[in-house]
């Protein structure tokens, strides 16, 4: 295992674990991402990946899906048990069916290799700024009904029961908080949760508003809350409406 050293820093820089057994792209990656200023560990296989994430408070962690010892599917849903940190699942595979695998276990992102230095970066500094409550220019808090959301706790509660939503789903729902009672498209939520438009496919969204019904609907099949209109998007209640 390759590491930085993780002295204290400066406010605002960025940690981040690269779990990525593929040696030459793993040192290529690094050396763009600290010539950047961000500060890079480097695991070579899932176990080494699940010790390191569990050892050190990461900003970030770049994750690929085909690994040793445990693939990243396996590693991206063990760290969801117990912990919410940006996830960005790297990989050779581009298939919808990989990403949506990837989303589903708790990814917040998905990128397809060959990728873009420039623009993995920019994805990882979209992931730090939501998790650490600069996603959107409003910090007050956001009551929907039941609901509420602390944009600078990133804590949602729904009648006082605490959600465990990864950064991405917080995002999305807050969005939808804010504007209750009206019909949002999947065009209008990747915009305003400043969706690239490369990470854009016809289910991304869909397998976040699927993840985000299972933590806040009784009974997610017949969803009261977060609701689908037909041919036009998704809307949340705003608690005035039956």
């Amino acid at each position: 295992m390759e590491e930085t050293t993780h002295s204290p820093s400066e406010e605002g820089t960025i940690q981040v674990l690269l779990v990525e057994d593929d040696d030459r792209l793993a040192r290529l990656t690094s050396r763009y991402l600290q010539e950047h200023g961000l500060l890079v560990t480097v695991a070579s296989t899932g176990p080494e990946g699940l010790t390191e994430a569990n050892r050190h408070a990461y900003d970030v962690i770049l994750l690929d899906v085909m690994l040793p010892g445990r693939d990243g599917i396996e590693v991206c849903r063990e760290l969801r048990t117990r912990s919410d940190i940006p996830i960005i699942m790297v990989t050779a595979r581009g298939e919808e069916v990989d990403r949506v695998i990837g989303l589903e276990t708790g990814a917040d992102d998905y990128l397809a290799k060959p990728y873009s230095p420039r623009e993995l970066l920019a994805r990882i500094r979209a992931q730090v700024r939501r998790a650490r409550g600069r996603a959107g220019p409003s910090s007050q808090p956001i009551q929907a009904g039941k609901l509420s959301l602390d944009p600078r706790s990133l804590r949602a509660t729904l009648d006082g029961k605490v959600l465990p939503l990864t950064t991405y789903e917080f995002a999305l729902l807050r969005v939808l908080a804010e504007r209750a009672g009206r019909v949002l498209s999947r065009e209008q939520l990747l915009d305003l949760v400043k969706g690239n438009a490369e990470e854009v496919f016809d289910r991304s969204v869909d397998v976040h508003i699927f993840r985000i019904r299972q933590k806040i609907e009784e009974d997610p099949r017949n969803p009261k809350l977060l609701r689908t209109v037909r041919g036009a998007g998704y809307l949340l209640a705003s608690g005035e409406e039956s």
